[in-house]
């Protein structure tokens, strides 16, 4: 019986110093894998559509006023300076088409009906113009392009530009 003693205290004092010893850890929780950001490559440029009418118009609204010699249409962002300017001269019976630049490069104007290449000159350091007579069927085309028309010259960006009425009040001006 003894040695049911002697086992049974060593199984006591194992109970109690089991006891004593704190359960295992559990495992440490597996870390946080954060995802870099995959920069994307760049998106490629959608294709321009060959026919300018799908194109976007130019950012601007036109503005109309007029002064000493006629009237003055003019095209570009408020605040900003002209891009397309189209004035009456009424005393010499003009209508010029101008935008910046100083190159005398020709100017392509190019609407629902009708394109014509027109000779520009250098009218200043800044401008480039061409002239045209009140009655050419170039202005009445522009001022009745279905939407919009277009002027590209060598050297600058391609206005895509809304036909809105103050086109035809310059020319009608000029008319009278």
């Amino acid at each position: 019986m003894r040695k049911f003693f002697v086992r049974s205290a060593v199984l006591a004092i194992a109970l109690v110093v089991s006891g004593c010893v704190s359960p295992p850890a559990s495992p440490p929780p597996p870390p946080v894998v954060v995802p870099r950001p995959v920069p994307l490559p760049p998106s490629p440029a959608v294709p321009q559509s060959l026919d300018w009418r799908d194109w976007a118009v130019t950012p601007g609204d036109w503005s109309y006023r007029t002064d000493a010699t006629g009237s003055v249409a003019a095209f570009g962002r408020s605040g900003g300076s002209a891009l397309l300017t189209l004035r009456c001269d009424r005393g010499a019976n003009i209508v010029s088409l101008s935008r910046p630049g100083a190159s005398a490069a020709p100017l392509l104007v190019r609407t629902t009906s009708l394109a014509r290449t027109l000779t520009a000159r250098a009218a200043d350091a800044a401008q480039a113009t061409v002239a045209l007579e009140p009655r050419d069927p170039l202005l009445d085309a522009m001022a009745f392009s279905r939407g919009r028309f277009l002027v590209e010259q060598a050297g600058a960006t391609t206005l895509v530009v809304p036909a809105w009425a103050e086109i035809g009040r310059v020319v009608e001006d000029c008319r009278r």
